[in-house]
């Protein structure tokens, strides 16, 4: 990725004396850019949002039929609009999902206890078989379950856990101790995210990995846990069948976990304060069982890109990503069945086709081209964009930057945007001039505990080595009366994360969605006519 900083300039410096076209300006008096910037409306946003999370499009769900007019939508819209297909001929890129779904009448067994699943429990397998069994697996707590050398932290360390039940606690030693100076205090690293603590049983040879879930360092309550871990999995189809996961990929309520170590003889809440202190594991001298049976089938989603050719440099690309699914319908609800996503991830969507839109209306096309890439199966842990990003249809070192669209501000205008782990890329300059526009300022996240930038798709493209911004309207409301507004909506926001109440509604304020979609207009902007290559802070994980 270094070596492309050096590439660029020369490029231009050709195209420059060969007469070619020039970077577009936005201040040229033949540039509209500050008119196609205003038009962008709350009116458009809105519409677009009601549409694709009205209930004609049963939740989104992957390979279901609200997938289909989904994916009609998004193409014909970017058709309309003059972007091109960004695969081929095509503006589809397809994805093989393994769906798994298994069966709910089942039990995990811990020493004497027996837990229900979704009341207490939830428990699947990403093995691609119809049935796993765990059977008085040994229960070994392991801490944080962290594998850490640049932390010098290693939970596993001297311990062989092959065929063994590990049992893991939620996000990272630096949560509940901040001052002690261990990882990065309250703001969440990978090792704290569940997919972390999977990937890392998985490698030390565990038969089975359960995670204890509490909700402040979760940073959402068990009602999520039990909506989004049930039902229909998914993963991307693996030439092993996934032989190389956990059979079994778990969690347990707080509740739980307090009986499992109290039959031990230990009291949870000692145990963890340990863990907080220094890697540390336990054998609870107890066994696990379990039986899950699945049913599996292959099945192919898709996701959508499109692209605006850029005018000098077409073959490099700023990438705009967007998550287009959510978690469909449960028919076993009473009342309403349908998980609509008007804000996790309508908002995102209406964001980017209105962007798509003030690109195609701009006068002078960028320099580089502009992509939109909308993916499947976020939900289902990124799978989507990962799935784009080991198969990227632009090569990754033409991939100049990618900006991240997820659950965009319904809480009206800020003073302030957030950063999504903040500090990691020069990416910030480009969206400090953007703010500063608008008379705003940037922040920290007010959560970096929740681990927001391992949650959503731009954490894809960082893992391959691509800059990657997520930014979006702040906690600081622009006036008094957007603060009333925001006390009261704020809680039907929080409170219908993941539930079939995330609805689009009428009284929603859509300016603060306005000013970030026009703020990252400018900045996808700003970078295409650029000469820039963005890189990683020298403390970003990525950049090591």
């Amino acid at each position: 990725m270094q070596s492309r900083r050096f590439i660029f300039p020369v490029v231009f410096s050709i195209l420059a004396l060969a007469g070619c076209e020039q970077l577009p300006d936005s201040n040229s008096p033949q540039s509209n850019f500050q008119q196609v910037y205003d038009s962008i409306s709350e009116q458009e946003l809105k519409q677009h949002v009601k549409t694709i999370s009205s209930d004609e499009f049963e939740g989104r769900a992957p390979t279901s039929a609200g997938e289909t007019k989904t994916l009609e939508y998004l193409v014909n819209n970017f058709k309309t609009l003059g972007f091109q297909p960004g695969n081929g001929n095509s503006y589809l890129q397809a994805v093989e999902l393994m769906e798994i779904t298994a069966d709910p009448n089942m039990q995990l067994r811990m020493g004497q206890n027996t837990f229900e699943y979704q009341k207490n429990m939830v428990a699947s397998s990403k093995r691609e078989t119809a049935q796993v069994n765990l059977n008085d697996s040994e229960i070994v707590f392991v801490g944080y379950g962290v594998n850490a050398p640049e932390y010098n932290w290693n939970d596993y360390e001297g311990l062989d856990v092959k065929g063994k039940t590990v049992v893991i606690l939620v996000n990272d030693p630096g949560f509940e101790n901040p001052e002690s100076g261990k990882f990065q205090g309250k703001t969440m690293t990978y090792y704290g995210r569940w997919t972390y603590k999977y990937e890392e049983a998985s490698r030390q040879g565990a038969e089975a990995a359960i995670i204890v879930h509490e909700t402040a360092p979760a940073s959402y309550g068990w009602s999520v846990v039990s909506n989004s871990w049930s039902g229909p999995q998914y993963s991307l189809v693996s030439k092993n069948g996934n032989s190389d996961r956990v059979a079994v990929e778990g969690w347990i309520s707080l509740e739980a976990a307090n009986k499992v170590f109290a039959e031990a003889g230990l009291d949870f809440s000692h145990e963890k304060a340990q863990a907080m202190q220094g890697p540390y594991s336990k054998a609870l001298g107890t066994t696990a069982s379990i039986t899950i049976n699945s049913k599996l089938k292959k099945s192919v989603s898709n996701n959508v890109i499109a692209t605006l050719p850029g005018s000098v440099a077409p073959d490099e690309h700023i990438i705009y990503t967007a998550h287009w699914d959510h978690l469909g319908m449960d028919t076993s609800l009473k009342g309403d069945q349908i998980y609509n996503g008007a804000h996790d991830n309508a908002t995102g969507v209406a964001a980017s086709l209105t962007m798509a839109k003030a690109f195609s209306e701009l006068s002078i096309r960028p320099a580089r081209s502009i992509t939109f890439l909308i993916v499947t199966a976020e939900e289902q842990g990124l799978l989507g964009s990962k799935y784009y990003s080991e198969h990227p249809i632009i090569p990754l070192d033409k991939t100049v930057a990618n900006l991240n669209m997820d659950a965009l501000n319904v809480l009206g205008r800020t003073k302030n945007v957030s950063v999504v782990g903040m500090g990691k890329s020069d990416l910030e300059n480009y969206l400090q001039s953007a703010v500063t526009k608008q008379g705003r300022y940037l922040t920290q996240e007010d959560r970096p505990e929740a681990g927001s930038y391992y949650r959503s798709d731009h954490f894809s493209f960082a893992k391959q080595g691509v800059p990657a911004l997520y930014a979006k309207g702040g906690n600081e409301p622009i006036n008094e009366a957007t603060a009333k507004y925001r006390k009261r909506a704020s809680v039907v926001v929080k409170g219908c994360y993941h539930q079939v109440c995330d609805q689009f509604r009428e009284n929603w304020d859509f300016g603060g969605i306005q000013e970030d979609t026009q703020m990252l207009f400018d900045v996808g902007y700003s970078i295409a006519n650029s000469n820039d290559w963005p890189q990683w802070s020298k403390t970003s994980e990525f950049q090591r």
